[in-house]
């Protein structure tokens, strides 16, 4: 089963996917991606508005019931 990875208030762009570039269909910012096992994508994220805790998590509640989901601290 793929994960829909979200992040919460804040938008990415997709470096790559399996270290290649992403078709032009995931160009743009993003909150939230499929990403399929096995998959690996990198991401850049730009924090300008607000430092404090943000959110991550698989929005299948199955997923996130058993723990996909975490914070981190930007400062």
């Amino acid at each position: 089963f793929p994960h829909t990875f979200h992040v919460h208030d804040v938008q990415f762009s997709i470096l790559s996917i399996d270290g290649k570039t992403p078709p032009p269909l995931l160009s743009g910012p993003k909150d939230t991606i499929l990403v399929w096992p096995g998959e690996e994508y990198r991401i850049a994220l730009r924090f300008e508005d607000y430092t404090g805790i943000y959110m991550y998590h698989c929005h299948l509640l199955e997923h996130e019931d058993s723990g996909m989901m975490g914070q981190f601290l930007i400062e």
